[in-house]
């Protein structure tokens, strides 16, 4: 008697193809980095610090770059998308990974949610603006739909206006007549504490290189291009960065800054170069836009990632068969942001991201810490230092947005408890 044959095995989940170089990759992530936080997290920070966020810009960009040399070393060895959730599940077992591809998701999808009402801040009134920022994450998903070419082609375009843009702002400063050495005069209002508040609100904003190891799918060449892409984002950014802080508290002072929900336009308007007003809007909107059109990109894939190992429902994880993008993960994020925008009151939602994108790089430096010297590229030190940091950033965030990461990651937790004994029931 012939024995049954062997059920075949599953067909393989077909791959995102290779098309991102260096250039690409730190498009992605300067642009990522520069939307999220150049023109909206510098008054925050100065409202926890005064001009001492200088200090907590410098914390906050060592935080990053060690987390940022974990992401580039562990994305050279394990070239998936999917980021940290597949490093954790790898080097430091599933729940490790499901606990950072949750926390990423559900953390960016704030993000998401905050640069599309960012946009449409800049270009209509408060009436217009929830329809706008819904229909601006449409077109954006869209664009993201036809393939990542595309994504990191207009990513050039958008990141090309916001560092004009910027460079007004700087010139502006530098010549409008206003700016004065004396206004940076070290002050720490809050104490170490605030100086650390202001790291935590500033590390947000440079999170964005997160998406090129989200992207390690797509690029050619990943074990070089990865790490030269990531630290080359992270340095121009950290410059950049500390750049638009010194013109912004040298025209406006500390409490200035602080008590605007727009410091770069404001230090513009201050220097009396009334006219380039207009110009900064258009940046700050094109820098929002360029954030979230790598956003949607990033988060798409990462939630690609986990639908392929059954931690989000398993038809997410198609991959469209002539573009070659997760076309169903990346709508349905869509879906969730236009959501978002126009339903919840969003102003505590980088508090909430901090904590999953915290949390999210807590598990790359503790994935980083054990590789075997073969795949270590940068001192293990780096990633223990990393690791203490995110640690130390998420005791400075406000208590509300701890607790309700807190009770969303549990949520999270819950489902994959009862989507794991459901699949071992039908499994019997």
């Amino acid at each position: 008697m012939t024995p049954p044959s062997a059920a075949p095995n599953p067909p393989a989940p077909p791959a995102l193809a290779r098309r991102l170089g260096t250039g690409d990759a730190v498009a992605i992530g300067l642009g990522s980095m520069v939307g999220a936080g150049v023109f909206s997290a510098v008054g925050p920070a100065a409202a926890a610090a005064g001009t001492s966020l200088l200090v907590g810009l410098a914390v906050a960009a060592v935080v990053a770059f060690c987390n940022a040399v974990a992401s580039a070393q562990l994305a050279a060895t394990y070239p998936s998308a999917g980021g940290t959730y597949v490093y954790g599940r790898e080097r430091l077992g599933p729940w490790w990974g499901f606990l950072a591809g949750w926390g990423f998701v559900i953390g960016k999808t704030a993000s998401c949610a905050a640069m599309a009402l960012v946009v449409a801040a800049h270009l209509v009134p408060a009436a217009w603006q929830r329809p706008v920022a819904a229909a601006v994450v449409l077109v954006l998903a869209a664009v993201n739909l036809r393939g990542v070419t595309r994504t990191a082609s207009a990513t050039r375009v958008l990141l090309g206006v916001a560092l004009a843009a910027l460079a007004l702002v700087l010139a502006a400063a530098a010549a409008g007549g206003r700016a004065d050495a004396a206004r940076l005069a070290w002050e720490a209002p809050g104490g170490w504490y605030g100086v650390l508040q202001s790291a935590g609100l500033l590390f947000f904003a440079f999170a964005g290189y997160a998406r090129i190891a989200t992207l390690a799918e797509e690029v050619r060449d990943p074990a070089r291009t990865i790490p030269r892409a990531v630290v080359l984002a992270l340095g121009a950014a950290v410059v950049l960065y500390a750049a638009v802080a010194v013109a912004v508290l040298a025209v406006l002072g500390a409490e200035g800054t602080a008590g605007t929900t727009a410091p770069v336009l404001a230090a513009v308007q201050a220097s009396g170069w009334q006219w380039a007003a207009p110009l900064v809007r258009v940046g700050a909107a094109a820098a929002a836009t360029g954030a979230l059109l790598a956003l949607v990109a990033g988060v798409g894939r990462t939630a690609l990632a986990m639908a392929r190992e059954g931690d989000l429902p398993r038809p997410l994880a198609a991959v469209h068969p002539r573009f070659s993008v997760p076309h169903r993960a990346e709508a349905a994020v869509a879906l969730v942001v236009v959501a978002l925008v126009l339903t919840v009151d969003l102003r505590g939602a980088i508090g909430f991201s901090s904590f999953g994108v915290l949390l999210y790089y807590l598990v790359t430096n503790l994935a980083a810490i054990g590789q075997p010297r073969d795949q270590r590229r940068f001192p293990r030190s780096l990633q223990v230092l990393g690791a203490a940091g995110c640690v130390a950033l998420v005791a400075t965030l406000p208590a509300a947005s701890v607790l309700t990461g807190a009770a969303v990651l549990a949520a999270g937790v819950l489902y994959r408890l009862v989507s794991r004994r459901a699949a071992r029931r039908r499994a019997r």
